[in-house]
């Protein structure tokens, strides 16, 4: 089961043979692997076209799934339940649904504006750019599986409690009036789809979303390269590494004001953990850029008032701040 299990993270999700099979072609190509050069070289190349396969993959799988739960059907499912239980299917929704914050907004609107509760709408608000399949797989192959749970686990936790207090908070009120006078579109054309459909549907998503995200990967595996390959373990180590006390602060404060997605994050991530900085660390800057990007915040704020937005950004802020110290105190007992 060992050898099964092994082979699964190194060969299919993490694409060993892919990173040797680069590294063969730069040498035959009289390029020096063990230099600065050779080496993000391979890191971009091999990054870039894991990433990409993975993400096609994942995203056909996601979206077909996803085709069988069109906005009405969901807001007719969630509206059955109430308190924690809704809390917790919102969170669970999110994860079969877009993979970055602002895409998040839209089905978020339409979700406050059918009447469900905003506690609700805001645990799957939190759940859907920070815990998706997508990130499972793809923190898999890079932390191994166990931490890829955990992330997933207590991001689903962050998301039903934070919704939940939301909902305490008496926050509806703070949502802004046009919302709740929109009327939601009945509409049967996506519960009628055939398999053929439904093919076509997740073959468009996967096109959709390979466009959308191309050039934040690119970017993302860049910045993972450069560090890799040419910053010191020293000088990163010194700003997030485990001896400095404000690393899962400076992670999540640095990466608040970017925007991504996960698939933009995981080049970053890798680097960072090959240069020893705590899973804490790297998570809490991850779930920075997920989840509080500025741009999400500005299309949240048309949205809800003020007050709501800084509810909702403080609640997720200091969750993910919890997270990173816990993951750094802990993280050990999941290598």
């Amino acid at each position: 089961m060992s050898v099964i299990t092994a082979f699964i993270q190194n060969q299919v999700l993490s694409m060993k043979w892919l990173n040797n099979l680069i590294g063969i072609l730069l040498q035959s190509m009289g390029i020096d692997l063990a230099g600065r050069l050779g080496g993000s070289l391979q890191f971009f190349m091999y990054d870039v076209i894991k990433i990409f396969i993975l993400l096609s993959v994942l995203i056909f799988i996601i979206s077909y799934i996803q085709s069988y739960f069109p906005p009405e059907r969901t807001k007719r499912i969630l509206g059955r339940f109430d308190g924690l239980l809704a809390n917790t299917l919102a969170a669970l929704l999110g994860t079969i649904t877009p993979f970055c914050s602002c895409s998040s907004i839209p089905l978020f609107i339409g979700f406050s504006s059918a009447g469900l509760p905003v506690g609700v709408t805001f645990s799957f608000l939190i759940s859907s750019p920070l815990v998706d399949l997508g990130s499972l797989v793809l923190l898999t192959s890079i932390f191994g599986g166990k931490i890829a749970l955990a992330y997933v686990f207590v991001g689903l936790i962050l998301a039903v409690l934070g919704g939940s207090l939301i909902e305490k908070l008496g926050m509806e009120k703070y949502v802004e009036d046009f919302i709740k006078k929109i009327k939601p579109i009945q509409s049967q054309e996506e519960m009628a789809m055939t398999k053929k459909d439904r093919v076509a549907y997740a073959q468009e998503q996967v096109s959709a979303t390979v466009k959308k995200v191309f050039w934040y990967v690119i970017i993302g595996v860049g910045i993972g390269a450069l560090i890799h390959n040419w910053i010191p373990t020293h000088v990163i180590l010194s700003v997030l590494g485990k001896d400095n006390p404000f690393s899962v602060l400076i992670a999540t404060f640095v990466g608040v004001p970017m925007y991504a997605d996960i698939f933009g994050t995981i080049p970053i991530a890798e680097a960072l953990f090959a240069k020893g900085v705590g899973v804490g660390t790297i998570l809490s800057f991850m779930m920075g850029v997920t989840a509080l990007s500025l741009p999400s915040m500005v299309m949240l704020r048309k949205a809800v008032k003020p007050r709501l937005l800084v509810v909702f950004a403080s609640i997720v802020t200091v969750g993910i701040i919890i997270i990173g110290y816990l993951f750094n105190a802990f993280g050990y007992l999941f290598v």
